[in-house]
């Protein structure tokens, strides 16, 4: 017999009731708990939220966190990451599941952790992210800085202060979050804003980007090693430093960055000289170049001097050339006046009595000569044009009759033709070769009736291929005064 209680003794609950009894039941036992597990399914929600499954080797738990323990992660989750979990399980009612609400998550050791960062490491720089080639020298005196980092931390402060007292520089800060849900995006969205920045635009473009942040655990920093931030260092067209952490921190962008600093202060001091030492140096240098140049004048008047010296006294020189001169002017002087007595000599000669008729009589015969053979020449010269013109003419008419005769010569060619062609139209050979024969007498002469054939007696009958030679006989019908059969009318002989 069964100790039971009989059905009517129990409370009737509806699903509601029950699954809030049992709600109120797990959440009561286990309002606290701490779970580690690997991470599989993780999806984030347009709201914020965060869903995910925690499992083991022999079981799975749902978790989900809610955006405001969401926003206060310091690493991204993802799938195949062991965590460990804070918070509470409870139930949801709606499909009858239970449920882990994750108040705080974080990976399990630094071991997990670091070997997701190896992975990754590697990942990016079988890419090429990381490679020397990449990397830009830095500007030696950059104009304007870029600063990504926190607006709020002793970071930004202490890059300043650095500027300031090794060379004042135009600054502008991007504010970022640098740790917790979102930092990771805006570090790197704050690089390629930077970069977007157009030449010559309302804000100037930086010549030089610091991405700068405190020391810190590794899940502090961790944004620093997400990969969209190490994507966007290594695309930036503009040098960049990454001064993240102290000096034994380590993350992906100072792999990616053309230049690692161990600290902010030091990326200050790599970014820009210091002035006053400049100065220092321009002014050695500016001493340097008045000495060498003070230097290159001494040797240079020096070794003119010892030029001026082999050259001899300048005056002495002048005045021997002067007495060159003056001999040449005297020398000049003589030959002027022997030149010009022979000038006198030769015209004296030149208008002697009779010289000048006689030379003027030989001049006219000279000329009338030369008159003489061009009047023959230009009486010569009309025959001559006369005849080229005959010859030139004779040549165009010969031209013009070959051309004419050309012409005739066609013309009769083409009647020729047309006759021929109308002659063979209309020559009875043409009938012949359509079947036809013509009766012709021994003469010539054609038959064009019975009558003239008997007559004849003898006549020849011409085909298209040949002639045939036809004796007429006397007819029957002359003899019996019947026609005779046809074809015994006539015989071929």
């Amino acid at each position: 017999m069964s100790n039971a209680p009989a059905p009517g003794n129990l409370p009737e609950l509806t699903v509601s009731e029950l699954s809030q009894r049992l709600r109120r039941t797990v959440e009561d036992t286990f309002g606290l708990v701490r779970v580690r597990g690997e991470i599989s399914g993780f999806k984030r929600a347009a709201s914020g939220h965060m869903y995910l499954t925690l499992k083991d080797a022999d079981a799975n738990l749902d978790a989900v966190l809610w955006r405001g323990s969401a926003q206060k992660l310091s690493f991204k989750p993802e799938d195949g990451l062991e965590v460990v979990c804070t918070g509470r399980i409870t139930t949801y009612p709606a499909r009858s599941r239970y449920q882990m609400v994750v108040e705080r998550m974080e990976p399990a050791g630094v071991g997990a952790l670091m070997a997701l960062l190896e992975q990754r490491k590697k990942k990016l720089a079988a890419e090429g992210l990381f490679d020397a080639e990449r990397k830009r020298p830095l500007p030696h005196i950059p104009n304007v800085i870029g600063i990504v980092t926190s607006p709020t931390g002793a970071v930004i402060r202490d890059i300043l202060h650095r500027l300031r007292d090794r060379f004042p520089r135009r600054v502008l800060l991007w504010p970022v979050l640098v740790q917790g849900e979102g930092a990771a995006e805006q570090v790197a969205a704050a690089i390629r804003g930077f970069n977007a920045l157009p030449e010559g635009g309302p804000i100037p473009r930086p010549d030089l980007l610091i991405v700068a942040r405190g020391g810190g655990s590794i899940e502090d920093l961790w944004a620093f090693n997400e990969e969209s931030v190490v994507r966007a260092a290594a695309a930036s067209a503009i040098p960049l430093i990454s001064a993240v952490g102290h000096e034994t921190d380590t993350t992906l962008i100072d792999f990616a960055s053309d230049r690692r600093a161990p600290t902010p202060t030091a990326a200050a001091e790599m970014a820009v000289p210091v002035r006053a030492e400049l100065v220092v140096e321009v002014m050695d240098l500016h001493r340097r170049l008045v000495e060498c140049t003070q230097r290159v004048l001494d040797i240079r008047r020096e070794r003119v001097a010892a030029l001026g010296r082999g050259l001899g006294d300048p005056r002495r020189l002048i005045q021997a050339a002067a007495q060159r001169i003056d001999d040449a002017a005297e020398h000049l002087r003589r030959a002027l006046l022997v030149l010009l007595k022979e000038r006198r000599l030769h015209l004296a000669e030149t208008a002697a009595p009779g010289r000048i008729e006689r030379a003027l009589a030989a001049l006219t015969r000279q000329k009338s000569e030369r008159l003489a053979g061009l009047g023959q020449r230009l009486r010569a010269e009309p025959m001559r044009l006369e005849i080229v013109r005959g010859r030139r003419d004779l040549g165009r008419c010969f031209d013009a009759l070959r051309i004419a005769a050309r012409r005739v010569v066609t013309e009769r060619n083409q009647q020729l033709v047309a006759c021929a062609k109308l002659l063979e139209s209309l020559s009875y050979r043409s009938v012949l070769a359509r079947g036809f024969a013509l009766a012709r007498t021994a003469e010539g002469a054609a038959l064009a009736s019975a009558g003239s054939a008997r007559t004849a007696g003898h006549f020849v009958v011409e085909f298209a291929d040949g002639g045939v030679g036809v004796q007429v006989e006397e007819t029957a019908t002359r003899r019996t005064g019947r026609a005779p059969p046809k074809p015994e009318q006539g015989k071929l002989l």
